[in-house]
């Protein structure tokens, strides 16, 4: 989809639930697009035309189900983590791998370094993206404590390293500044067609929710399966 990005900055962290929530429509700095890239890639206008239709979805399960689910999450974000590593398990097993729904995930950037970790996950591609993820979620409370930027950016590599992608492979897709621009509008695209405020969110059938235990989500799934 061609569309107009209005380079917009403005982060926010809510105390509220210990969610995180954005104070505008974009949630990275267009300043910060991609730091790694070189200061005249890293350049922006006022607005700039982005094909997002580049960008590719990232699924697992039934497409076909009439159960279809998004998560928006951000590699940041505790909750995420937590429901990465817990709830989504038990959603993988009974549901996503037995076919019975659809599930897209979709990342939500609150800062460059979700953006970085997107950017590594995505480097393996579709058969790598959902366990590169996985490792990125096990560790976010090593590597977004590494320290400086460079700390931080040296962590994801050595996880996209442990996930079989090569060094050079890894500093391509790292500094490539198109991708990370289209990453950011395909983000600002998402959130207004969906209206997502905070992390984890989910669209069940067209229906929003925010995070919750998965005892809730399983009846949500399965009156909707029952339909």
């Amino acid at each position: 989809m061609k569309r107009t990005f209005p380079i917009l900055a403005a982060l926010a962290v809510a105390a509220a639930g210990g969610w995180y929530v954005f104070s505008g429509p974009d949630a990275v700095n267009s300043a910060q697009i991609n730091p790694l890239a070189s200061a005249a890639n890293a350049q922006t206008t006022e607005t700039a035309d982005v094909d997002t239709s580049t960008i590719k979805e990232m699924k697992l399960g039934n497409a076909e189900s009439a159960v279809q689910i998004i998560e928006y999450a951000s590699f940041t974000c505790p909750h995420c983590a937590a429901f990465d590593q817990g709830p989504y398990k038990q959603l993988k097993a009974e549901y996503i791998d037995t076919d019975k729904i659809g599930f897209t995930y979709r990342e939500v950037f609150f800062d460059r370094y979700g953006l970085w970790a997107s950017m590594v996950a995505r480097c393996g591609g579709e058969e790598k993206f959902f366990g590169i993820s996985d490792l990125i979620y096990k560790g976010q409370s090593e590597w977004v404590r590494a320290g400086e930027p460079a700390a931080i950016v040296g962590e994801l590599r050595k996880i996209g390293r442990l996930a079989g992608i090569d060094g050079d492979t890894l500093e391509a897709c790292l500094q490539d500044s198109t991708k990370a621009q289209t990453l950011v509008a395909w983000w600002e695209e998402n959130q207004k067609a969906d209206d997502i405020t905070s992390t984890p969110s989910f669209i069940i059938n067209g229906t929003k929710y925010s995070n919750m235990p998965y005892a809730e989500m399983k009846e949500i799934i399965d009156a909707a399966l029952a339909d």
